[in-house]
C-alpha cells in the first residue's frame, strides 16, 4: 500500500481519491473545508493548498501529489498562479511525483487531431496561463528538481461534470427543454468522462515512464454535440432535443460571470476537436469507458 495526496474534492478529485482508496491505497484528500467522500482509506484534511509550507507537511512521504484543485473559472488568471506555485514547490521539497490535471487550452486552435507533442500556441488568456503553468513545471523536471506530468482532458461528461455542455445542455435535454449551445452542433468532439480522467491520473502517478511529458485522457466518444444530446434524450426517454446553435457571446449575456469567460474559448467548439490518446492507451493502459455507460450515468444523476 502506497500513500497519495489528492488536492481538490470536485468531481475529478473525488473520483481519483475513491479509485485509489478502492484499490487499497492510502489517500490524503486536501481541500479548504476538509470535505470529500467518506471512505476508510481516505483521510480528509482541511488546508489551504496555496500555502506551500502547510502542503509540504501534508505531502511528506507520499508517492505522488495529484492536483485536481482549481479556482473558479472566472478567477483563473489571479488565483491559479499562486496555487500552481505552491503545488510545484511542494513537489520539489518532498520528492513526490507531481501529476497535474490540465486541459487542451495551451495548444490553441489546431487543424486535425491533437497530439501531446504539439507545441504550445495559445490564443486566449486562459490558454496562455495553462501553457505557462506546464512550462514552469516541465522546467523543474528538466532541471532535476521534480518529477512532473500533466494529464490533459477535453470537455468533461459524466456525473458531476462541470463542462459547458454538462452544465447547460445535459440537464435541459434530460428535462425535455430547449437549449442553446455556442458550437458547431455537427462537429466531431472528444469528450472526457470523469472516471476516465481519474483513471489516467492514477495510471500516470504509478508509471515511472510518465514523468516529463503530457498524456491525453482517452475519449469516451467523438460524437458531435447534436449526436451526444440525442443519445442523452433517448436514454432519458425525453423528446428529441431542441438544441440550437447560438453565438459565442450568448453565454456572457446570461449575466453569469463564469459563463462570461467561455467566449474566448469559442474556437474549441466551432470546429472538430479530437484528442489522440494512443500513447495513453498503449503506455498507461487506460481505455475509454463506453459512451452508453456514461450516458446512462449522466441521466441517473439528474433523476430525483
Amino acid at each position: 500500500m502506497s500513500f497519495h495526496v489528492v488536492t481538490g474534492a470536485g468531481p475529478t478529485g473525488t473520483a481519483t481519491a475513491l479509485r485509489l482508496a478502492g484499490e487499497g491505497e492510502r489517500v490524503r484528500l486536501v481541500t479548504r473545508r476538509g470535505n470529500g467522500p467518506e471512505h476508510p482509506g481516505i483521510e480528509r484534511v482541511a488546508a489551504d493548498a496555496t500555502d506551500a509550507d502547510a502542503l509540504t507537511a501534508l505531502v511528506e512521504g507520499a508517492h505522488a501529489l495529484i492536483n485536481c484543485a482549481a479556482p473558479q473559472y472566472h478567477r483563473w488568471l489571479t488565483e491559479f498562479p499562486p496555487l500552481a506555485a505552491a503545488l510545484l514547490t511542494t513537489a520539489v521539497r518532498t520528492g513526490a511525483g507531481y501529476v497535474m490535471l490540465g486541459n487542451v487550452y495551451g495548444y490553441g486552435p489546431v487543424a486535425g487531431p491533437l497530439t501531446e507533442d504539439l507545441p504550445a500556441a495559445p490564443t486566449s488568456r486562459k490558454g496562455t496561463l495553462r501553457a505557462a503553468l506546464w512550462a514552469d513545471a516541465l522546467a523543474a523536471h528538466e532541471a532535476g528538481r521534480a518529477r512532473v506530468t500533466e494529464v490533459r482532458a477535453s470537455d468533461f461528461v459524466g456525473r458531476g461534470a462541470t463542462s459547458l455542455f454538462a452544465i447547460t445542455v445535459v440537464p435541459a435535454v434530460v428535462a425535455g427543454e430547449p437549449v442553446g449551445y455556442p458550437a458547431d452542433l455537427d462537429a466531431a468532439h472528444s469528450w472526457s468522462y470523469v472516471g476516465d480522467v481519474a483513471a489516467t491520473l492514477v495510471a500516470a502517478a504509478r508509471n515511472e515512464t510518465s514523468w516529463g511529458r503530457a498524456w491525453h485522457v482517452p475519449s469516451t466518444s467523438e460524437a458531435s454535440p447534436r449526436e451526444l444530446a440525442g443519445r442523452l434524450a433517448e436514454a432519458a426517454g425525453a423528446p428529441e432535443p431542441a438544441l440550437t446553435e447560438v453565438s459565442r457571446a450568448a453565454p456572457a449575456r446570461s449575466g453569469n460571470e463564469i459563463l462570461a469567460e467561455v467566449e474566448e474559448m469559442g474556437y474549441l467548439y466551432d470546429r472538430p476537436l479530437l484528442l489522440d490518446s494512443t500513447a495513453t492507451r498503449e503506455t498507461l493502459g487506460v481505455a475509454a469507458t463506453p459512451l452508453e455507460t456514461v450516458v446512462e450515468e449522466s441521466v441517473r444523476a439528474l433523476r430525483p
